[in-house]
Formats: C-alpha cells, structure tokens, sequence
C-alpha cells in the first residue's frame, strides 16, 4: 500500500491564526513551530500556499508586503510562521527597523520553533540577508533547510548546477547542517522533500505515516 507522509493531512486542513506586530501577540509559546523566511520577493508566500493547498500567505507582485508575524494553525500543537519579508529598498527604514527587532526578538527568543525554512530565489541565491540567516542558524544551533524557490525558471541542468554550488558553498562556510533542495510552487516541485523535513521537525515522522486512501 502507498504511505503518505503525515504532515500532507495537517498542511491540508491548515487554517489562519493570527498576526502579530510584536512577539508579545505571538500565540502561547508551545509545542511545534516551524518559521519560513526568505528576502523579499524570494518566492516565500507562494512556497507557504503550495504546501498547504490553500490560499494562506498573501502574495502579492509588490515586494515586502509581508509585514508581520503571520501564524498558521495545523493542529492544536503545531504551526507554520510566515515572517516578514527583507530587503526590499521602498519599505521605509523605520518599518525596516521595526521588523528587524520583532524578528531578532522572535528567533532568538521562541522555544516552540524547531526549524527554519529559508527561501532563495534560484537565480539570485546567498544574498547578504541569506548569509545572515545561515550564520544565525549556525551560531544559534536552529535546524535550517533552503528551499532554492524559482527553480522552473531555470533548464532541470541549470538549477541543478546552482544547487551542486550553493550546497558546496554552504558546506564550506557552515558545514553539513544545513540541508537545501530545489522547489516550484507553479510546477509543485520538491514538495515530498519538504513535506519530509516539516514532518521531521515536527515530531511526526515517529508516529508512522497513515495510509493513503
């Protein structure tokens, strides 16, 4: 019989909690979290909606329109996290700073995050806010998994070119913690992998996967 990962039913019934402008409106600090970040325009919400077959992350064609703490309920112990999008240059410097406190704030503060998904746009990869991130990831001992977003923009050859790169240059600079695929929202492209490492994080991969219909 075909196993389906068990994480797949929870991103399925996913519904929206609430946002939050700072880390006091931030829902109890419990259970399992999983944040997913990504510099502004990097394919982040689409990412989010792609893994949970809903519409939950806002997308928009205007940079940086992320601008809270967006929480996302699986079940009464586990939530996906989208967080503010970075590094758009029309966001006002103020806002800017605002973000960048909640967001310090958050990582470094929230027990119940067990992982951080991190997304680059594959055809401009290690920008300096990604590079941020890994170090953060690294220092702080947060499990990190890249998903390399846009990879349909690029031949199967090329994208996989960039992975082979960006993987040895991660290894290189951070060592072998870091774990990153190649994904397509509009292709749905690297879904299994991702729905892995969710499912890992979450503590759920031990309780077996249920059967498929």
């Amino acid at each position: 019989m075909q196993l389906k990962n068990p994480i797949l039913g929870l991103c399925q019934q996913s519904t929206f909690m609430l946002s939050a402008a700072k880390v006091d409106q931030c829902p109890d600090d419990e259970g399992f979290e999983v944040a997913f970040a990504g510099r502004s325009n990097a394919g982040k919400s689409s990412a989010l909606n792609t893994l949970t077959h809903a519409s939950l992350a806002r997308t928009s064609k205007t940079p940086g329109r992320t601008q809270l703490l967006n929480f996302f309920k699986l079940d009464d112990d586990r939530r996906l996290v989208d967080l503010p999008g970075y590094g758009y240059a029309k966001v006002p410097i103020p806002l800017k700073l605002h973000w960048q406190r909640h967001l310090e704030a958050y990582l470094g503060g929230r027990e119940s995050l067990k992982g951080l998904i991190l997304m680059m746009d594959i055809r401009h990869p290690m920008t300096d806010f990604d590079l941020l991130m890994l170090d953060w990831a690294v220092a702080s001992g947060m499990p990190m998994h890249i998903l390399l977003t846009k990879a349909d923009k690029l031949t199967y050859g090329a994208a996989k070119n960039v992975l082979l790169k960006v993987q040895a240059d991660i290894r290189k600079g951070w060592g072998d913690a870091i774990s990153i695929q190649l994904f397509s929202a509009p292709k749905r492209m690297g879904l299994e992998d991702a729905y892995t490492v969710l499912a890992g994080w979450m503590e759920l991969a031990d309780k077996g996967a249920e059967l498929a219909e």
